[in-house]
Order: structure tokens, then sequence, then C-alpha cells
């Protein structure tokens, strides 16, 4: 089988700018993690009763929680069968190639997590992404089907406890001897081994919610993707744009009103307390997010190919072209600003200061992503992805003249979507 990278095409703007937006709301939702872990965030958010950061807070809630992350995972696996789907097309799919690609992304997460920043998803991405390519030629009807039933299943949590209790696996233990405070004193105080241990305590407590509540999302959205991507969706997304119009703005509305019933009616009131009635409030409610987010995509995609904001969506491109070297990038920003290896900001920043601080941020990525792509053709990360996945070492600058590009030319890689 002939792994050699082919000949790169021009990239889809507007999905580079989806990736953009999705890196954005994405660490907008993360910085407040960062800021104070879930151990101690209830506790932390009572301090905060200016009317600034009560609107951030409620802000944050209507239009952040919940809804990036079907987003990131949507255009990862739509990327990966964009990619399978070409090479499908030329005879050239190998399950060995995607096996090593999501083993190295694989990798790619577990020292994430180790050295950075305990709330990874890229080893979900990538048990993920072999799975989406196992699914490259089943049937439209099965796709579908699978997205709906891994998102509707109700019986995750059942089926954790169960397989934790057959392995003896205990999550709640691993950070039982930690407080708030203790927490507190590592990140602020404690040396960067002590930081990496609690690192690694914090994922593993997390794992029932890693695969309990954002593994189902993530499966249906990259399954979502697949289908998308098998039915080349992105080759006429202006015309896909307009057709869903209606039912677009339908579900916005419907969702968007039970969305603030369920936030400052339902969660006040006597019915709310009966475990089953706040079950499925609270189903409804993740199903309303992600609606919600799907809306986002709507939103821009028609702006940007109806109105004048295609300029002022564009500068997005270059986040979304880095996506995977910007999302550790904030990691690594929020490990200086928080922990004690920089300014050991932990717990100190407002709802208000958290989310202008992303915003800050993400503006520096964007015009960085831009000087960056100038000069080279991917980002650092993506491009030693492909080298690894390729087992070779391609090229990242940019072309000077006409004998560069026939060199380049030959062994120019298929784009990381």
């Amino acid at each position: 089988m002939n792994e050699q990278p082919t000949k790169a095409k021009k990239r889809i703007d507007l999905l580079d700018i989806y990736r953009g937006f999705a890196i954005l709301g994405i660490f907008v939702v993360n910085i407040v993690i960062m800021n104070s872990t879930f151990l101690n965030q209830d506790e932390f958010a009572k301090q905060w009763t200016s009317n600034v950061d009560l609107i951030t807070t409620k802000t944050l809630q209507l239009f952040f929680y919940t809804k990036f992350f079907p987003i990131f995972s949507l255009l990862f696996g739509l990327g990966i069968s964009m990619q399978a789907l070409k090479l499908f097309d030329q005879n050239r799919l190998s399950f060995t190639f995607f096996a090593r690609r999501m083993s190295i992304l694989f990798i790619i997460g577990a020292l994430h997590i180790i050295l950075l920043w305990s709330g990874d998803v890229l080893n979900l991405y990538a048990i993920l992404g072999l799975f989406t390519t196992l699914m490259i030629k089943k049937s439209n009807k099965l796709i579908l089907s699978l997205s709906a039933l891994f998102f509707f299943f109700p019986f995750y949590d059942q089926l954790l406890e169960y397989f934790f209790t057959l392995v003896n696996f205990r999550p709640e233990t691993y950070l039982s001897k930690h407080t708030g405070e203790t927490v507190n004193q590592i990140i602020r105080e404690g040396s960067y081994w002590e930081g990496m241990k609690l690192r690694l305590l914090e994922y593993l407590s997390n794992i029932p919610m890693l695969f309990g509540f954002l593994a189902p999302i993530a499966a249906s959205m990259f399954l979502l993707g697949l289908y998308l991507g098998k039915n080349k969706v992105y080759q006429s997304l202006g015309s896909f744009i307009q057709r869903i119009k209606k039912p677009m703005l339908l579900l916005a509305i419907t969702t968007n009103v039970y969305r603030l019933t369920f936030l400052f009616v339902l969660v006040k009131h006597e019915i709310f307390s009966s475990e089953i009635h706040r079950q499925i409030f609270i189903k409804a409610m993740v199903l309303s997010d992600v609606v919600m987010g799907l809306f986002y995509l709507w939103a821009i995609g028609w702006l940007y190919c109806n109105t004048k904001w295609k300029k002022i969506l564009s500068p997005l491109k270059y986040a979304g072209r880095m996506a995977l070297t910007n999302y550790v990038m904030q990691s690594l920003i929020g490990l200086i600003l928080f922990s004690s290896i920089g300014f050991g900001l932990y717990e100190t920043l407002s709802p208000s200061k958290a989310l202008l601080t992303a915003i800050v941020i993400f503006v520096f990525q964007v015009l960085s992503s831009t000087i960056w792509l100038t000069h080279f053709r991917f980002g650092p990360l993506e491009w030693a992805w492909r080298c690894l996945t390729y087992r070779e070492l391609l090229p990242i600058r940019k072309k000077k003249n006409v004998a560069d590009d026939l060199h380049q030319n030959s062994s120019l890689s298929t784009k990381t979507e």
C-alpha cells in the first residue's frame, strides 16, 4: 500500500473559519476550569456577585457551555472523513495508516495531559477517529442511526458504573485526599512535578464525565461529520446552508425558548427536585445546547456567504488552520497564567476577567497564526503530526520560486482537515 502524501489542494476557507471559531469557544470554556477546577468551582463561583460577573456567568451558560465541544467534534470527524474518503476514492485507504495517525494523536493527547492540562480530549478524539474510519464504507442510514443512538442512549452512567465495578476502578478515590484548598496550594505554589501528578489524578477522577457525558456527544458528532463528508456537503456549503435555513431558524428559536426556561425557571421550580424530572430536563438542555452549537455554524456560514461579514470572519481561518497547535498553546498559556511556574493566578480571576483574558489571548493567536502561515504551510504540531504519520520529513516552508514549487509539490501531504 502506497502511503506517500498526495499533492495538496486548495483549502476550504469556511471550514477553517469554523475551526477558528470552535477554538475560541473551547478556550472561553476551558479557561474557567483552568481558573478553578471542578473540585472547587461551585464554591469559588459564589464570591463573584457583581452585575458584570453575574451577567458574564449567564452569558457563558447561554452561549458557550456545551456548545463548542460538539462543534469541535463535528469538525474533527468531518476532517478525518474528508481525508479518509479522498484516500478511499484513490483506492489507497489503509487501516494501518489511520491506526498510526490516531496513535500519534493519542500520544500527543497523553503528553498534553501530563505536561500541560488535564482537560484534554485528544485521546478521546484519537479513539473516535479510528472508529470513524471503520465506518467509511457503511451506509448513510446506519451512520445517522448510530449518531442518534450515541446521543440519546440513556444508560451510559449505569454501564460505566457496572464496568468500573467489574474492573475495580474507583475514580472518586483519586482526589479524595484533596480539597479545594490543597489543590489551590499545589497549583499556585507547588513544583511542576507536583502539578504533573495532580493533572494525572484530575484526569483519572474525571473519566466518568469524559466517557459518560462527553464521549457519547463526541461520537454522535463524529458520525454526523462523517455523514456530511460522505455526502460531500463541503463542496457546496453555500447552497447547503441556504437549503437548511428554515429548519435551523426554527430549531434555534424552539431550543432557545427551552434553554431560557430551564436556566431562569425550571432550576428554581419544585419539579426540578425530582431526580427523574431533573435528568429529563438536563438531557433536553444538553440537546438544546448542541443544537445551538450547530446553529452557530449555520449562522457563521450564512453571514460568510451572504453578507459583508466575510471580511470580518476571514481572519479566523488562520487560527483554524493551526487548530491543533492553538489548542495545545492555549493549555500552555493557561499553565503559565495560573500555575506556580508562571504568574500563579489560579482562583484569582473573576468570570468577567477570565472571559476577557480568553478573548485577548485568542486575538493574539489569530495574529500569530496569520504571521506564521505567511512563511510556513502548516502549524508546528500539524506539521509534526504529518511527518510522524507519513514517516517522512515533509517540507514546511512556503515555496519561494518555481524550482521550490516543483520540488515541494512532489512531496506535499494530504491536508489535515
